[in-house]
């Protein structure tokens, strides 16, 4: 594989006849090189003018590499040729050098040069570039490859210490400025080429202090106090080292050749907006800086980009009224590193209203247009903290967290976003403090973080209880003035406290479907209705014992009754084109009967949970270890009123609520989802003994829940305020 380099434009402040002044010092041997051993002049050619001289050397150099592999490949020292073209009419130099020795077995090439600032006729641009193709090397290739990049890369920091190394030893012996060349006057045709020598070297005379009072060269060696912008110091389409190391931070050289090579390949092929630089870093960070890698998930990222036109997120689009009322999220200043500090209450937030409200693709939208903000925050903080800032913290406040945050849709729906927003925005997250964790916080690490990059996963700090107050906790990372006053600081937090979401405020799947944007996938609930006479049921094939079946429903219209059976047979695929009981259905969703009338509980289908009842406007979840193979029918029931048992009359009440279900009619909204054993394991034991204080434990499955296909099911109706965990129940994990 042939390694390539691309070096940013480095500039200096001085003119460019004074850098080669400098330059022409490094030859025949430079003692701040010390693996340039010794250089011969091969040829050499000047102009009869002057204008034009290049000299080709041979040079010597002392590689840094094992004795064993010299001994090997039989030689001492490697050899170079190096070829200068300087042009001082032009006023630029070119330098092409090779391997001469092993140039059949490896093949190196270099080319740089050394130009006039396109925007400042007194400064000099560098800029340098390289390739290395091992083809064999004794089956040594690989090593070979690893020493020399590194010789290389070693070189490469040292090239602008040289170049200001000499540039400080001119200064020293009073050589600050060099005249620029001239052409010589046509009287003067006679002058023999020795003449010529002669006239170049006298072009490094002393400058008098009238030459510097005319400022040609008072230029300080030193840096200024602070780099240039962009636009000030390079052409646009390059990229100067001093707006690296100002803007995007310290980077090795074959990093910096990395972005490099990547923004050029995107600037020659990308139609449309081409991402920031800081941006382009990120992915070449989070592959590592694997070019290819980087490239391929970049190109993925800025085709999404434009298919969902997030580009303009903060421009067009404005979050719900329910966003802004219940999610409870915000920017709040920043941490001590200068990050933008991002603060989450997930305890006191209804993730399942959330979605219930507003559907998977609101809420992604919606963190969409945090991260678009945070791109944006981490721009303005770097020109206000004078450095490099490319992420930001996230403080997570976690009391308040219970089971039902574990709601299995919104858990599908965090994964969903997590992994468009590790897709999209790598390495955007510096820190992650995760503040009073709660017992059940295992659980939603352990479905949560296999779909975390491992080097997010790093940048995660978690403090149970209190912990977070003492040595090492929230005060290493935030400024005491910032703490948010619901962490006892002193600092008035305006994010959203959160709370439930009203019901009132759902939205019926088929609403949720309607949406004009597909961010994600569909909505992942199905809407059925139930009728007097026909229930809804679906069928679910189980084939390994000790799966884990999960549901939740919510009751839409009407009272039901849910029943969960079991059979060894597979029931009849329904009809579509009959109207009779195993094929009923209405316009407002579907209704699917699977039990066939003929069949008998006990012989061809069994009961494996006692019937719950449920009442309009409940949200139930719950769970069913399957204790055989087969098939697992779950059924929605018409609940007919109960008669008085006195008078055997139905009660007043009961009249009013059966009026109020029209043409004996119900409807529900359900998701079911089967896991595998394997997959539960390790979140069992918490999720079976803990309840949300959102839900209780129904009587109905006290019996059923102690035996070995034990389920567990909670309901919302009302929530009561407060979390009591209660006493654990044994289960392998």
């Amino acid at each position: 594989m042939v390694q390539k380099y691309q070096s940013p434009v480095r500039v200096y402040k001085h003119p460019f006849e004074l850098i080669m002044a400098a330059y022409e010092r490094r030859f025949p041997t430079c003692p701040l090189i010390p693996m340039f051993v010794d250089s011969d002049t091969v040829n050499e050619f000047k102009s009869e003018d002057g204008a034009v001289h290049i000299i080709e050397r041979r040079c010597k150099l002392d590689i840094d590499a094992p004795r064993l592999l010299k001994k090997i490949a039989g030689v001492d020292y490697v050899y170079f040729v190096q070829k200068n073209s300087l042009n001082s009419r032009e006023r630029t130099l070119h330098i092409e050098a090779h391997n001469e020795t092993f140039s059949n077995r490896v093949i190196i090439h270099e080319h740089c040069c050394y130009t006039v600032h396109p925007e400042n006729e007194d400064w000099t641009c560098f800029e340098q570039s390289a390739s290395l193709d091992i083809k064999s090397f004794f089956g040594f290739e690989s090593t070979v490859e690893k020493i020399a990049m590194k010789q290389y890369t070693s070189n490469i920091k040292k090239g602008k210490e040289i170049i200001e190394y000499y540039l400080r030893q001119l200064k020293e012996e009073g050589i600050t400025f060099v005249p620029r060349w001239t052409p010589p006057p046509i009287a003067s045709s006679s002058e023999t080429s020795s003449s010529c020598k002669k006239q170049a070297a006298s072009s490094a005379a002393v400058v008098s202090d009238a030459a510097q009072a005319e400022g040609l060269g008072g230029e300080a060696l030193s840096s200024p106090s602070g780099p240039p912008e962009p636009a000030a110091g390079t052409p646009e389409d390059k990229l100067d080292a001093d707006y690296i190391k100002r803007y995007l931070g310290d980077l090795t050289p074959l990093q910096e050749s990395c972005l490099i090579r990547l923004r050029q390949w995107l600037q020659e092929t990308h139609k449309g907006k081409i991402p920031k630089d800081e941006h382009i870093l990120r992915f070449l960070r989070a592959r590592d800086f694997n070019i290819d890698k980087a490239r391929e998930i970049m190109c993925q990222s800025l085709t999404w980009r434009k298919q969902h036109q997030v580009d303009y997120i903060l421009d067009t689009w404005r979050p719900p009224q329910v966003l802004q009322d219940y999610y409870a999220g915000g920017w709040h200043h920043h941490d001590k590193d200068g990050r933008p500090l991002y603060v989450l209450r997930l305890g006191q937030m209804d993730t399942k209203g959330l979605v219930r409200a507003l559907g998977e693709e609101a809420l992604l939208r919606y963190v969409l247009s945090i991260n678009e903000e945070g791109l944006r925050r981490c721009e303005e903080n770097t020109k206000v903290f004078g450095r490099p800032i490319s992420s930001w913290t996230c403080l997570v406040d976690l009391e308040g967290l219970n089971m039902r945050h574990l709601w299995r849709p919104g858990v599908k729906a965090l994964l969903r976003i997590i992994e468009v927003v590790e897709a999209n925005y790598p390495e955007t997250l510096g820190r992650l403090l995760i503040l009073r964790a709660p017992r059940v916080f295992p659980v939603l690490w352990t479905l949560v973080s296999p779909f975390i990059d491992d080097n997010t996963r790093r940048k995660f700090l978690i403090y149970a209880g209190n912990d977070y107050q003492g040595p090492g906790g929230l005060l290493d990372y935030i400024d005491k003035e910032i703490i948010p006053d619901f962490l006892s600081g002193e600092c008035m937090c305006e994010v959203p406290e959160g709370g439930l979401v009203p019901k009132s405020l759902y939205r019926t799947a088929e609403e949720l479907e309607n949406e004009d944007l597909k961010l994600c996938t569909e909505t992942i609930y199905q809407s059925a209705s139930v009728f007097k006479g026909a229930p809804h049921e679906i069928l679910i094939q189980i084939v390994d014992a000790s799966s884990v079946i999960t549901w939740d429903f919510d009751v839409c219209k009407g009272d039901i009754v849910f029943n969960i059976y079991h059979s060894k047979r597979s029931p009849q695929p329904p009809k579509k084109d009959s109207l009779g009981a195993h094929s009923i259905t209405s316009p407002g969703g579907n209704n699917v009967q699977l039990i066939d009338r003929v069949w008998q509980p006990g012989r061809d289908y069994s009961m494996v949970e006692s019937p719950l009842i449920c009442k309009e406007g409940e949200s139930v979840q719950g769970s069913h270890v399957t204790r055989w193979p087969g098939f697992y029918i779950l059924q929605w029931k018409f609940h007919s009123m109960p008669a008085c048992a006195a008078t055997n009359l139905p009660r007043v009440d009961d009249v009013l609520a059966s009026l109020q279900v029209s043409s004996h009619k119900c409807k529900v909204m359900y998701y079911t989802e089967v896991i595998g054993s394997e997959d539960f394991r390790g979140s069992m034991t918490s999720l079976e003994s803990s309840h949300s204080g959102f839900s209780q434990l129904s009587a109905a499955t006290t019996s059923s829940s102690q035996s070995h296909c034990g389920s567990m099911v909670s309901r919302q109706s009302p929530p009561p305020s407060a979390w009591r965990p209660p006493s654990a129940r044994s289960s392998s994990s």
